[in-house]
């Protein structure tokens, strides 16, 4: 499970500065609308739905706002049509990455995300062109407080049904097969644990190291731009950056 610390700690950073900008909360209300159109707005029946919610608490949204998300994405099921597109491609260094947008319109998504690659020295590529460096797993948080016996939460979540458990200074990464998600959350959810994040994502299977200056300068506004950009919902890649360690002190 070598570099999954690594990238937890990139997402986490990645959600903390969406939640400054204040995009966090329309980007899971987009979530929440394409999950209620498939399934409905019962939580108790649309199980992508009770992982959405989950996924918004976990990012401190208020329950109004969730509430109100559901019914807007329920009346306007009609009206607004998004779609969930993901784009694959090259930044410098031959990093790979992956972004997942939601949009309702994919051919301004296509446009923006192309000048983006293009403008940061990068390449978009095609449909499965760096996926299979990747592999999609659901990643739980979990707080780490105070008294917590590392053995009972680690024995807890692998009776629940995890395929692996990482401790870390401060919470502990929960991992589990995309179809074991749900599963898993909601029983330790049951238990009681305090969700730091909880969401289906994709990791790399092996990082790409980068230390040339004028490369990890280029990859940085590639991906900061992205991450700016309303209809990316999620970004990743397979660096190991330098950045990366120094902002987690």
């Amino acid at each position: 499970m070598s570099g999954h610390s690594k990238w937890a700690n990139i997402k986490h950073k990645k959600g903390k500065a969406d939640a400054a900008r204040g995009k966090i909360f329309t980007k899971i209300g987009r979530e929440i609308a394409i999950v209620v159109r498939e399934g409905g707005g019962d939580p108790a029946v649309n199980g992508k739905l009770r992982d959405v919610v989950a996924k918004a608490r976990a990012n401190n949204m208020p329950n109004d706002n969730i509430m109100r998300s559901i019914k807007k994405a329920a009346g306007e099921a009609g009206s607004v049509t998004y779609e969930q597109i993901t784009y694959e491609g090259y930044a410098p260094g031959g990093l790979a990455v992956i972004v997942d947008t939601v949009t309702d319109n994919r051919n301004r998504t296509a446009s923006e995300i192309r000048h983006v690659f293009d403008k940061n020295g990068g390449s978009l590529g095609t449909t499965g062109c760096v996926s299979y460096l990747f592999d999609s797993v659901g990643l739980i948080v979990l707080e780490a407080k105070p008294g917590m016996d590392e053995d009972e939460v680690m024995m807890a979540a692998l009776e629940a049904g995890a395929s692996d458990v990482q401790a870390q200074e401060d919470c502990y990464e929960v991992y589990t097969q995309v179809q074991d998600f749900s599963a898993v959350r909601e029983a330790l959810e049951a238990q009681g644990f305090t969700f730091l994040s909880a969401e289906l994502t994709k990791i790399p299977q092996a990082t790409n190291a980068i230390t040339d200056p004028e490369v990890l300068e280029k990859i940085g506004k590639l991906l900061e731009m992205l991450d700016d950009m309303e209809d990316v919902q999620d970004v990743y890649h397979n660096g190991d950056l330098p950045e990366d360690e120094e902002e987690d002190d």
